[in-house]
């Protein structure tokens, strides 16, 4: 069964990069075909799709987020990394890693990550 896990910094200042990891154990991200998904939802708001990484590493993001969004993977560690620069209060929000399986559709999420941006 797989499971993922978030970690990261809760505190980030404006204008910094966040830095999000989710550690993947039970499968390997480089299982055929199966995507791995960054979620967020802020205070009031639901859940906004930012990006994904595909078995073969391929990425794609959200049209908004998509000049300040880097989705990376580490097949050595199993892991996966999302950076989001020049953070706004407005990223504030609970940041969710979970896997897409078969069509698409999400089999596992990881228990999320609260992160505060603030001076």
């Amino acid at each position: 069964q797989v499971q993922l896990r978030e970690s990261g910094p809760g505190l980030v200042k404006p204008s910094q990069t966040l830095s999000l990891t989710c550690a993947v154990s039970g499968a390997a991200i480089t299982t055929s075909f199966y995507y791995y998904t960054w979620i967020r939802q802020a205070p009031g708001k639901g859940l906004e799709w930012i990006g994904h990484i595909t078995y073969v590493g391929d990425t794609i993001s959200a049209p908004s987020l998509e000049s300040r969004t880097s989705i990376s993977r580490d097949t050595s560690k199993n892991q996966i990394t999302l950076n989001l620069s020049s953070v706004t209060p407005e990223d504030t929000a609970v940041y969710y890693c979970a896997r897409k399986g078969i069509g698409l559709l999400i089999d596992s999420w990881g228990q999320g990550t609260q992160v505060t941006v603030s001076s």
